[in-house]
């Protein structure tokens, strides 16, 4: 059968939410929030998440807002009907398996989404797939789990999107968390803790 292009409209004419999921794309350097802008106006559900990076010059300190994970933004879609966030100027493809993209479980674009609306200090992190499960109980990070490091004097809660390879890092009071067992049981002895250097830069 002959192939034929799929015009670019408006986003909610595709959108299902029974086929809807969260996918990675990837787009060119520094062109994060125009690819976001123009997928939103398209109608598309986007989500760029963004954290302040300060730069310190040689007589002061100037902070901006810079995306979590540069090179990246996250879009709500139904996969056969792509082809609109792809003809966007700047996007370049969705991350999957070959020319197959491959969709982020919800609960780690929630856990992204509910870090940055917290309000706590956030940072890109190295990615860490493994280490001491801890659930939130108290505070706008509330029932989320996720890995709780020790890091100097500092506790930090990370969370990841795996198919990235990417993590992020939140400061949080050590008092608002509960270690959690493996069977994801308040653990009552005390944690190994995995000692990470402080980083805030993500590897290129």
């Amino acid at each position: 059968a002959q192939m034929r292009a799929i015009p670019a409209v408006k986003g909610e004419i595709f959108h299902n939410p029974d086929t809807s999921r969260w996918f990675a794309l990837r787009v060119k350097s520094n062109c994060e929030r125009t690819v976001a802008a123009v997928a939103r106006n398209k109608g598309f559900e986007e989500f760029l998440p963004l954290y302040h990076s300060c730069n310190r010059w040689s007589d002061r300190i100037k902070s901006a807002e810079v995306p979590l994970f540069p090179g990246y933004i996250f879009c709500r879609i139904d996969p056969r009907f792509r082809l609109p966030i792809l003809t966007i100027p700047g996007a370049l493809h969705f991350i999957g398996i070959g020319k197959v993209p491959v969709p982020i479980d919800d609960s780690e674009i929630v856990a992204i989404q509910n870090a940055v609306r917290s309000g706590l200090p956030i940072v890109p992190w190295e990615y860490l797939d493994a280490g001491q499960l801890a659930r939130v109980d108290h505070g706008p990070l509330a029932g989320l789990e996720a890995i709780l490091i020790r890091s100097g004097k500092q506790h930090r809660i990370v969370v990841s999107v795996s198919i990235l390879k990417r993590s992020v890092a939140l400061n949080i009071d050590r008092d608002l968390v509960t270690p959690l067992g493996p069977d994801r049981r308040p653990l009552s002895l005390p944690v190994p803790w995995a000692k990470i250097p402080i980083s805030t830069e993500l590897p290129v």
